[in-house]
């Protein structure tokens, strides 16, 4: 490897590794599956300049700190995990493990050991022609590739990289070791520590994601829940979805969804899910396996196919720019039960007919006085297996479409830092309730939504007509009959909403 710095230039070795074979790959420039470039370079670089040129930034809790993060590449942050680095490079091991008391002791001096990272870091250089959420490098913020001969090569940096900053983006995507750099975050780490890397130039971004989980959850049979977390570009590969693993993914943060919904003591849900599928539930309670279904349908799903232009919130692709939100599964949570909680609070402010009907029906040996039985009911859609499906699905769809106006991108992908997965729901909710454009539209969407007679076929006060409409909405059939009437009722209101709701029917081909 080379690696010493005259200047701004950094001599690297050109890395040949392509095989004949490959020439048969079908590479597909339209899914981010470019050719690729058939090297890569080795090279060193201070561990303080690499992060710098990486655009590696601290998040809050408040805002990402950095609108240039490429959402769709940058991986979930564990501030733990990158301390736990942190005291390894100053102190090796097993000092790093000591608490600060036996540290201070001097009692162990003798434990202290060189914390070397031999493992490279694996970047992506951009070129001018790479584009990330609608920006571009700087020209003067490129990073050059000078090729020379027998294999060596020259990198021309920015100048000054310490206090270099970038005019757009930064020049450098993290592919694998960003919390080795985040352990670099502050002054406790002196003197002249480089880091190895390996960096790709111009690579397209499927081929990261692939990158990426061929490194570390192939090999390592990481849980692909948690990968998902960790590398949301990866919820959109097609090559995946092949793949059993994908498909057990998708099912595994559904059905966590699902727990975290009847968990969390302010959800709608809280306790009002029948998670066991037991019979004589009081209320006639959605399953477990039917909510699962619901979301594998809705927020959960990639594409219906190429012919269809709306995916799931949680894990497609999304926007203008192809984006994928990086959103926690307790942030997802958090999603879902906000817009309950609004969906719900809509409903009790108004008196509609079909609303006070079902209320009529509250009987106190099933009932509490407190439920609203126009969200709760046994005759009510919304409690039953077509409705929540579709419920979701109109939230979803409603959401999907107009994300890049909702600034979707910019909400979420932090880690808060707190004791349990209901403490992050919690911080996660409060979060939302900040971002006012999303809040606004969730209102408004819900609002719409409690304006939908939800009532069964089964309910009390309908005319035959409206009976023989709603039986309709019964069977496997009846999912599509139900989101259509749904979609068409929205659409007849006024406001953002129902252009919302005019433009999904459109792309569903309605």
């Amino acid at each position: 490897m080379a690696g010493k710095a005259q200047g701004n230039l950094i001599s690297a070795l050109k890395v040949r590794q392509w095989l004949a074979d490959w020439d048969e790959i079908d590479w597909q420039p339209e899914e981010k599956r470019a050719e690729p470039p058939h090297w890569f370079y080795q090279f060193s670089l201070p561990a303080a300049d690499l992060k710098v040129l990486s655009g590696i930034y601290p998040r809050t809790t408040k805002q990402r700190s950095r609108a240039s993060e490429d959402l769709g590449i940058q991986r979930g942050h564990d501030s733990e995990r990158s301390d736990e680095i942190s005291k390894f490079v100053r102190y090796g091991y097993p000092w790093s493990d000591l608490s600060e008391a036996r540290r201070k002791s001097g009692e162990f001096q003798d434990l202290r050991k060189p914390g070397w990272l031999p493992t490279a870091i694996v970047v992506n250089i951009l070129t001018p022609e790479d584009t990330r959420l609608g920006k571009q490098v700087h020209s003067s913020d490129l990073i050059e590739v000078l090729d020379g001969g027998n294999g060596i090569a020259e990198l021309r940096l920015p100048s000054g990289a310490k206090n270099w900053h970038p005019k757009s983006i930064p020049p450098i995507e993290v592919i694998d070791g960003q919390h080795r750099l985040w352990a670099f975050g502050d002054e406790t780490i002196s003197g002249n520590y480089e880091l190895p890397v390996v960096a790709f130039v111009g690579l397209d971004l499927s081929w990261q994601a692939y990158l990426f989980y061929t490194i570390n959850i192939k090999p390592k049979k990481i849980n692909a829940s948690l990968a998902f977390d960790l590398y949301p570009l990866l919820r959109t590969e097609e090559w995946l979805t092949k793949f059993e693993g994908h498909a057990i993914y998708r099912e595994t943060r559904a059905q966590e969804l699902v727990d975290l919904l009847w968990s969390y003591p302010e959800s709608p849900w809280h306790h009002r899910i029948n998670m066991l599928g037991e019979k004589g539930q009081k209320g006639r309670m959605v399953t477990q396996s039917s909510w699962v279904r619901s979301l594998l349908a809705s927020f959960v799903k990639s594409w219906e196919g190429r012919t269809t232009s709306i995916g799931g919130l949680f894990g497609s692709a999304i926007g203008e720019h192809r984006t994928t939100l990086p959103w926690t599964r307790t942030e997802q949570a958090a999603f879902l039960i906000v817009v309950g909680q609004l969906v719900q609070k809509a409903i009790y402010n108004i008196q509609e007919p079909w609303m006070e009907a079902l209320r009529k029906q509250n009987n106190s040996s099933l009932f509490a006085e407190e439920e609203d039985l126009a969200f709760f009911g046994p005759n009510n859609l919304i409690n039953s297996d077509q409705g929540i499906r579709v419920f979701l699905q109109i939230i979803n769809d409603l959401c999907f479409i107009r994300a890049d106006q909702l600034d979707l991108h910019k909400w979420g992908g932090h880690q808060h830092q707190t004791e349990s997965d209901l403490d992050e729901i919690s911080a996660g909710i409060k979060s939302l309730k900040r971002e006012k454009k999303i809040l606004r539209y969730l209102e408004r969407l819900s609002e719409s939504l409690a304006f939908y007679d939800w009532r069964a076929s089964s309910a009390p006060g309908l005319d035959e007509e409206e009976r023989v409409l709603k039986a309709a909405f019964r069977g496997s059939g009846g999912y599509k009959e139900l989101r259509q009437d749904v979609l068409r009722h929205i659409s007849k209101l006024k406001g953002p909403v129902a252009e919302a709701a005019t433009e999904t029917i459109n792309r569903l081909g309605y």
